[in-house]
């Protein structure tokens, strides 16, 4: 008989006892609470409870990989989501604090079937959550995180015998040596190294030189109070740090690095931004000349150049729009046998011969320093200039509640359908089509356009917009957007404009 989790408030004697976990915390493809506000360690506990039942229910083998990023509370998550899974009867095995790239690689080099790696990601301190998966390299999805939910909160967690823990050491190496293999630059590459001083600062440098670059570094040292911003290489901040270091060290590029390290962000040698959906469109070039005919997945925020670019054209590059989110783009990667997935936000998915794929920045800065050593006579901006000009805004997330964005978005849609259907346009200009596969992307009749849809992760709507014309275009087209954005009342600033 199930029983459905008490309701719990903080500093209470239950709260020291009794699980509390705010519903809201199981989003589309991982976890994701303030902590404590919003969950407790008891709640961690339950968590690792509902995740072993689930394997049970799934016919899952019962053993799974464990890992941490470099938070001060991320151990405490961690040993608190172990003590659930063993009750549910888990042979666990922790390979101690890593990147989420780490765990997912420690599925293949241990042969375990199970993944649930404890990081906030991107998000600042005083988030925690957990990324988990059963079937390698996919981690949860919508139907995976509903049953978890529902297993969690319905108090249908069931204790079995059979749990186990054992630590094992040397991943981190194992991870490293995967990445490099016997790769050596050939051409001199000088790199800033910018990790903002979280855990990927355990791992890029390192990777770095045993390509033979040179590191440039910035902000390398572990510091779980993350003194210069949060790392996060979609947001300008870092972006703009990394492009006074390029600037001020004369580096070949910078590559940067978010809080667990499966994102990548990149700023040329003339210190312009590179926003990963265009780096994705210059790897994809580089790769089309290998391997033409290839299959490329790239999220609704992404530019329209992997659709209308030339030189792809030309090696017969088909391009799939997918759904935003690395659950979701894995799987799309997978199933329709891309080569590459790429996300605006600066996730990659790598599948074979390149990578595995799953999402890793390591593996990213991999591939760019061999992208770069196959072009000797060309710098990273005279890649960004080779490619058809467009002007885009960076990912812009305006506060909604979580409790109430898919509602919001649902009317923001509607009444751009509504809109749509009665002739109008965006920026002067005709829409041509309202893709709602994620939001809505307005596309208008030269090829720019918007897009609004809900964060996945956090308490904001996102909002992206491009176009192929000018910035005046864009600031038009986003001023358009933006005024069905914000006829809801109840959605907030934006934390970034451009």
């Amino acid at each position: 008989m199930t029983k459905p989790l008490p309701t719990v408030q903080q500093n209470t004697w239950n709260f020291l006892r009794d699980p509390m976990i705010a519903p809201t915390g199981f989003r589309e493809y991982d976890a994701r609470w303030k902590y404590p506000d919003e969950i407790n360690l008891p709640g961690i506990t339950a968590l690792g409870l509902g995740l072993g039942t689930q394997m049970y229910r799934r016919a899952i083998r019962p053993e799974i990989c464990v890992a941490n990023d470099y938070r001060d509370y991320s151990l405490s998550i961690k040993n608190a989501l172990i003590v659930g899974l063993m009750q549910a009867g888990i042979q666990v095995k922790d390979i101690g604090p890593a990147l989420s790239p780490m765990a997912y690689f420690a599925q293949f080099h241990l042969d375990v079937p199970a993944v649930a790696m404890v990081t906030a990601s991107h998000n600042p301190n005083g988030w925690t959550g957990v990324k988990m998966g059963f079937d390698r390299p996919l981690t949860h999805g919508p139907d995976e995180m509903n049953e978890l939910r529902d297993i969690v909160l319905q108090g249908e967690g069931r204790a079995r015998a059979g749990g186990a823990y054992e630590f094992v050491d040397g991943v981190k190496e194992a991870y490293l040596d995967d990445l490099v293999g016997d790769f050596r630059m050939k051409r001199p590459l000088r790199v800033v190294c910018a990790t903002g001083n979280g855990t990927a600062s355990a791992f890029a440098p390192e990777l770095f030189a045993r390509m033979g670059v040179e590191v440039v570094p910035l902000h390398n040292r572990l510091d779980y109070t993350f003194p210069h911003y949060n790392p996060n290489p979609e947001a300008m901040e870092m972006l703009h740090d990394m492009s006074r270091a390029v600037t001020q060290s004369g580096a070949d590029f910078a590559l940067g690095f978010d809080g667990d390290g499966d994102r990548c962000g990149v700023v040329d040698n003339e210190g312009e931004e590179i926003f990963a959906d265009k780096m994705g469109v210059i790897m994809a070039r580089d790769w089309a000349r290998i391997y033409p005919g290839s299959t490329f997945v790239a999220d609704v925020k992404s530019t329209g150049l992997f659709a209308s670019d030339p030189e792809l054209q030309a090696h017969d590059i088909k391009a799939d729009y997918w759904k935003t989110g690395h659950s979701h783009m894995k799987r799309r990667v997978r199933d329709i046998g891309a080569l590459a997935g790429f996300e605006k936000s600066g996730h990659y998915f790598l599948a074979a011969p390149i990578g595995r794929g799953y999402d890793c920045g390591m593996r990213v800065a991999v591939e760019i320093c061999k992208l770069m050593d196959r072009n000797p006579d060309l710098s990273m901006a005279d890649l960004r200039r080779a490619l058809p000009k467009t002007w885009s805004t960076p990912t812009m997330s305006p506060y909604c509640a979580d409790e109430e964005k898919y509602d919001v978005l649902a009317r923001i849609v509607k009444r751009l359908e509504a809109h749509f259907a009665q002739g109008g346009g965006l920026a002067g200009r005709e829409i041509r089509q309202i893709v709602t596969v994620n939001g809505a992307r307005v596309i208008l009749d030269n090829g720019g356009w918007g897009l609004v849809r809900a964060s996945s992760n956090t308490p904001n709507l996102v909002v992206v917009c491009e176009s192929p014309e000018s910035e005046d275009e864009l600031r038009a087209i986003f001023s358009d957007i933006d005024g069905f954005v914000h006829a809801e009342p109840s959605v907030g600033d934006y934390d970034q404009t451009f």
